[in-house]
């Protein structure tokens, strides 16, 4: 279904189409020690606390252009966090042209479009290997639409709001909803890939792998981080207090890691 700006869809009602997004992002870490694995959970439990997090999912409602009507949130004994944003429909404007482009969204700025009612919830999970050295994060933000806006219109937002080293992106559109003559319509967009909501310098930085099932209007796309600089996985120290060899171990043990969360397997060392 070919769709331009000036053709729009003159619906039976409203929009019941429901459109998911779901967003994985995963940060990792070396930690040689039991203490630099604790202050790095405790640094993490800071900068995503409940309150951080519920400032991320309010700028992701202003982007779709939602009012919030009940905000839940948790901090977890002894690491993590969620919160849950409950919105309905926001000020009923004409939908700007780039709601049926595939491009990368706004960061906030006061961005209104139209939808029905939406969910947006996020979930933290900090963890560690019990003896390899490795701690991971983990935060899983789904945001959940009916209208004509597309979460992914969120998506650029988000990537931007983490320090992130793998994304795994699903996005799903489900139900239907009709136009005047009764004729059920299952998409109401033109998509080809999450990664044309994705900006071109993110794209350029990580190697990317869609999966898409596109007469189920399924789409996947994971990410990985195509520079590698060990300094940035230390956790309060450089590698130059480490010696060459050391420095190959952890390299290869961090890589690995990484490997197995974007391939979804282990891998044999």
């Amino acid at each position: 279904m070919k769709l331009t700006p000036e053709q729009r869809i003159e619906l039976h009602e409203f929009n019941n189409l429901t459109k998911s997004l779901s967003f994985n992002m995963y940060d990792i870490c070396y930690t040689k020690t039991k203490e630099e694995r604790q202050a790095y959970i405790e640094y993490i439990d800071e900068q995503y606390n409940s309150e951080r997090l519920t400032q991320i999912l309010m700028a992701v409602s202003d982007i779709i252009g939602a009012h919030v009507l009940n905000v839940a949130k948790q901090d977890y004994v002894p690491q993590g966090a969620s919160v849950t944003v409950l919105v309905s429909e926001g000020p009923v404007v004409e939908v700007p042209t780039e709601s049926f482009e595939e491009s990368p969204g706004p960061l906030p700025d006061n961005v209104v479009l139209q939808l029905d009612k939406s969910h947006i919830t996020v979930h933290t999970y900090p963890e560690y290997h019990p003896n390899e050295g490795i701690s991971t994060f983990r935060a899983d933000i789904d945001v959940s639409t009916c209208g004509e806006i597309s979460p992914l219109k969120a998506l650029n937002y988000l990537i931007h709001s983490f320090d992130t080293d793998i994304m795994t992106i699903d996005y799903r559109v489900r139900g239907f909803t009709r136009d005047i003559n009764g004729q059920k319509l299952f998409i109401d967009h033109e998509i080809s890939s999450i990664q044309n909501y994705i900006p071109d310098e993110v794209i350029d930085a990580y190697h990317m792998i869609d999966v898409n099932v596109y007469q189920e209007h399924i789409f996947h796309t994971k990410c990985k981080l195509k520079k590698f600089d060990l300094n940035n996985y230390l956790f309060g120290y450089t590698k130059d207090k480490l010696s060459k060899e050391e420095q190959a171990e952890i390299t290869d043990r961090l890589k690995t890691e990484m490997d197995e969360i974007f391939y979804g397997r282990n891998i044999s060392s």
